[in-house]
């Protein structure tokens, strides 16, 4: 396969997939709608997974293990709910296959139809509250924070790898509360959860805010979100937190004893982000060489090429510093290589390694030993620089920090560079057609008035933000009167 990119300016989709499957990242399966997350994309995940565990370990929570399969009439118990997500559902309706009688290999045993058919997870709330209703019965057994490491299922028409699959990876907390304000409580707590660990991480500024009562998560009160903002003006939702109330406690008769002996219903959260992250990283920092991985997130910070002459003194030199750098880098928990492959020339490794994303590239050569420095090159900016080798391994710890922030500091300049405050109908589609990004604009706050938007640009509120100034204006569409402008972007 051809390493060459699209540009990003030509066609952003097809850029996009160019870096994901060139890139390593993932393939197109067999199965329509899924994909093959590969070493390259998987590493990626397993080290967001394990930051955000580690996060979630040191605020109470406990991860459990819930049934792939939920039976049909689970889903029938909360209206909204089922309303969401019914057309997204994959249903089994039989449990055994036999070999065809006409030879045609195996069909379905129309003898082993189910009594009940059962639901490949969409979510899990449904299973988990009816689990809950037997965990459950005093306020001592009270807060119960539980998340879960699962996949799940989402019949999608339309698929875009990582972004929109009909099977992905996620976690997914669910958390029952004595109070409504220890609930609140905790939904914005994980969502803070969440945006810390999009910036310092994932090195991408999100905006926190809650969705309209028109976006939110079938059968919630409220659903908080992280916004970030990808590099072609899409606006992308990478992780939600819901305050569901009492609905699904009401639906599977979750109560529990207060401290008054009385029967109180108990109140709910439920909060997720998914392998849509992985994705998100690539459009928010990649260029038209490759991906550009954040330091904390790569799976390799740094590798060093050798560039090897065929005197053996030289190349044992080399060896020899570069085995002394790794241990050092090493012993401060750096992820390194060290790629003395010699079946490949190093033009192509520089090559490789720039499309991986790899943060920090060092290549060692006999004449630059010769001068005591090595070529350190940084993957963000692609500035290259010679570095004597006294102060090399300080160096590289130093300039993984440095990348780290630059890519904060540069995409939060992408977000205000292409985040716009409106005050007309004309102005509004104006720049949603000339400088997409974040438009901020008042609303009348009906959700007619948010439909008719969608319907007439395809831009969608994305959220109100939190902390959100309150000042007096006109709603862009209606002319009716608004206390606070609303995000208005396309999105992912």
């Amino acid at each position: 396969m051809s390493k060459t990119l699209t540009n990003r300016k030509d066609d952003y989709a097809q850029w996009y997939n160019d870096i994901v499957l060139k890139g390593g990242l993932a393939d197109y399966s067999a199965v329509k709608g899924c994909m093959v997350i590969k070493p390259h994309g998987y590493a990626l995940w397993e080290n967001m997974r394990d930051e955000l565990d580690k996060r979630f370990k040191e605020t109470g929570h406990q991860n459990a293990y819930f049934p792939l399969f939920i039976p049909k009439s689970f889903l029938s118990k909360e209206a909204a709910h089922v309303e969401g997500f019914a057309k997204e559902c994959a249903v089994v309706t039989h449990y055994r296959l036999k070999n065809d009688p006409n030879g045609g290999g195996v069909i379905v045993d129309p003898e082993a139809k189910l009594e009940e058919e059962l639901i490949v997870r969409p979510t899990s709330e449904t299973i988990i509250w009816n689990t809950y209703k037997d965990w459950i019965q005093s306020y001592r057994d009270l807060p119960l924070l539980i998340n879960q490491w699962a996949n799940v299922v989402r019949w999608e028409m339309r698929t875009r790898l990582f972004l929109r699959t009909t099977e992905f990876l996620w976690q997914e907390g669910h958390t029952a509360h004595a109070t409504k304000e220890e609930a609140v409580e905790e939904t914005k707590k994980m969502l803070e959860v969440y945006a810390t660990f999009a910036e310092e991480f994932m090195a991408m500024p999100v905006i926190r805010g809650v969705k309209t009562a028109n976006e939110r998560f079938a059968g919630a009160e409220d659903t908080y979100c992280i916004e970030a903002l990808m590099q072609d003006g899409k606006a992308l939702q990478a992780g939600t937190s819901h305050f569901l109330g009492q609905n699904f406690a009401k639906a599977f008769e979750v109560t529990f004893q207060d401290k008054n002996n009385k029967q109180e219903y108990v109140w709910a959260t439920s909060w997720g982000v998914s392998t849509r992250l992985v994705g998100a990283l690539v459009m928010a920092h990649s260029d038209d060489e490759g991906l550009v991985l954040p330091p904390k997130l790569a799976p390799l910070q740094v590798v060093i090429v050798p560039i090897f002459n065929k005197d053996p003194e030289a190349q044992a030199k080399i060896n020899s510093i570069a085995n002394e750098l790794i241990s050092t880098l090493k012993s401060q928990n750096i992820r390194v290589k060290f790629d003395n492959d010699d079946n490949t020339r190093p033009g192509w490794k520089f090559a490789e390694y720039e499309l991986k994303g790899v943060p920090v590239r060092i290549a060692l050569g006999a004449r630059d030993i010769a001068n005591n420095i090595a070529e350190v090159a940084r993957r963000d900016t692609k500035e290259k620089a010679s570095v004597s080798l006294d102060n090399l391994a300080a160096h590289v710890v130093q300039l993984l920090t440095d990348i780290q922030n630059n890519m904060f500091q540069r995409a939060l300049q992408f977000r205000a560079d292409n985040t716009t405050e409106v005050n007309s109908w004309d102005e509004f589609v104006k720049v949603l057609e000339e400088k997409p990004g974040f438009i901020s604009a008042h609303w009348d706050g009906t959700t007619e008035t948010e439909e008719k938007i969608k319907e007439l640009t395809k831009a969608t509120i994305r959220c109100i933000p939190l902390n959100n100034k309150q000042e007096e204006g006109k709603c862009v569409l209606t002319g009716k009167a608004s206390k606070e402008r609303v995000l208005f972007a396309r999105a992912y």
